[in-house]
């Protein structure tokens, strides 16, 4: 068991400075962020992870993590959609329990067989398999779809517990699905490099026996690259009890999650992305 463990700390020395749970993205994966720039402080939990998620020790994209919800506040990704098959295989986050564990997501069988992790031990640092078993009305509702990237490997990161919400089963599956499928093949026509950030505002209400907050609403924003003069963006935003999407601008969606959250103004992009 020593013997593990001083394994374990040895690799994490290794890989210092290029850990998974970082203590910000500016300096650790600003690639995901258009400018290099995510979104401000308004949208912060009270206990934040910022998590590069990393999968075969390459960065696919960003995931803001609320630890006390055990639920994602966002995630940021570039749009690179292209043909594949969806996942199966569910994987969590080793870092969120301490920089000792693997900077790269995992499977829980593998962490309770190979780190001598317990499930107890798990669950206390993030959401696990079984706060998602018997829902009722409700689907495993992706932030970052795996179909918005282009090959297995990224596909796969995304299948991530922190990458994912309690979100309700009809809109998962109606019209949010066709804005992730449709509106955003139209939307990014033209398009040489999209960033797009998509996020949930926590609700009242749990899963899980009061473990995993229940979002009241998902949001989604992007910021497009036309050329070097020239950008576009948009947004949309749906309540997660209703199978509707509401199409917005990004400053439209700025201020409509600045009155949700009651705090400081939301930025979600460099101010120059068009707002209008």
């Amino acid at each position: 068991m020593l013997l593990l463990l001083l394994l374990q700390v040895s690799a994490s020395c290794l890989w210092l400075g290029h850990g998974e749970v970082v203590t910000s993205f500016e300096s650790s994966c600003p690639q995901f962020f258009f400018r290099e720039t995510p979104p401000n402080e308004a949208l912060e939990p009270e206990s934040p992870a910022w998590i590069c998620q990393r999968y075969n020790n390459q960065y696919y994209f960003a995931t803001l993590y609320d630890r006390n919800r055990r639920i994602p506040v966002y995630s940021a990704y570039l749009y690179q959609p292209g043909p594949g098959k969806r996942p199966k295989t569910w994987l969590v986050e080793p870092q969120l329990m301490g920089p000792i564990y693997p900077k790269t997501m995992e499977r829980e069988y593998t962490l309770l067989n190979h780190f001598s992790v317990s499930l107890e031990q798990l669950s206390k640092s993030q959401a696990i398999l079984q706060d998602y078993k018997n829902l009722t009305g409700l689907n495993r509702g992706h932030l970052n779809p795996s179909s918005h990237h282009s090959n297995p490997n990224s596909r796969t990161a995304t299948f991530t517990l922190t990458n994912i919400v309690p979100q309700d089963e009809k809109l998962n599956g109606g019209a949010w699905n066709n804005y992730e499928q449709q509106t955003m093949i139209r939307s990014t026509k033209g398009c040489n490099t999209t960033y797009v950030i998509v996020g949930a505002v926590p609700g009242n209400n749990y899963i899980a026996r009061g473990r995993v907050n229940k979002p009241s609403h998902i949001w989604s924003s992007a910021c497009c690259e036309v050329d070097t003069n020239h950008r576009k963006a948009w947004a949309v935003i749906a309540e997660n009890d209703k199978n509707k999407v509401q199409l917005l601008t990004l400053g439209e969606l700025e201020d409509v999650l600045t009155h949700l959250y009651g705090r400081d103004q939301v930025s979600l992009f460099d101010s120059s992305c068009p707002r209008e």
